[in-house]
């Protein structure tokens, strides 16, 4: 092997494990927050009934933050189902570098017992939370997501039923603590198996 391939050949390995070590932005599935805002630090009430400090809970781990409630019919389930789906295919020791939280958008109905049994359906690692509304949606507009309200029920729905409209993204945070990805309801689960281990690379904070 002569100076220059070798020398050609060191580089494209140089610049490979730089791109293992820092993934580009263009190389997550969903939409890039440029540049990357802080985690937010919030406490609520988790399902066992004892607070959640958000950022000391999730410090230094990918965290998946979603706004929404366990009466959706559709993009609730369907986000949840399809993360859980793909963290159970990694291996145990990034498993436990991820961080899935719920925050429930409907504290009225969705009772402690309620969120967490609805979660046990999809995954028992999930985090469920809840707190005041006010304080719920300050925390979402504090990210740049719309406020959840109440919304009418489609027609034929038992009386005193309603929706609420809701913010239908997660927000994925990497292990330097900081809001990088949003990801919009209609991911698929092969992006998140492509994702999430680009998310795990992010190097925490030192």
């Amino acid at each position: 092997m002569n100076g220059r391939l070798g020398f050609l050949i060191a580089a494209a390995m140089a610049a490979m494990a730089a791109c293992q070590q820092q993934p580009e932005p263009a190389a997550y599935s969903g939409m890039v927050i440029t540049p990357p805002r802080g985690k937010p630090d919030f406490t609520f009430t988790s399902t066992t009934g004892a607070p959640y400090q958000f950022r000391k809970e999730t410090d230094g781990r990918v965290t998946l933050l979603f706004f929404g409630y366990t009466y959706c019919p559709d993009v609730c389930p369907m986000h949840m189902a399809n993360i859980s789906a793909v963290l159970k295919k990694l291996d145990y020791a990034d498993r436990q570098r991820v961080r899935v939280v719920f925050v429930t958008t409907d504290p009225d109905r969705d009772t402690p017992q309620r969120l967490r049994s609805w979660l046990d359906q999809i995954d028992t690692s999930i985090v469920g939370v809840a707190g005041p509304m006010d304080q719920i949606n300050a925390l979402q507009q504090s990210l740049g997501l719309g406020s959840a309200k109440p919304e009418a029920a489609p027609p034929g729905s038992p009386a005193g039923a309603y929706g609420v409209a809701h913010a239908a993204v997660v927000l994925a945070f990497t292990p330097d603590d900081s809001l990088r990805v949003l990801y919009p309801f209609g991911v698929r689960q092969q992006d998140w198996a492509k994702d999430i281990p680009l998310l795990l690379r992010v190097k925490a904070r030192g």
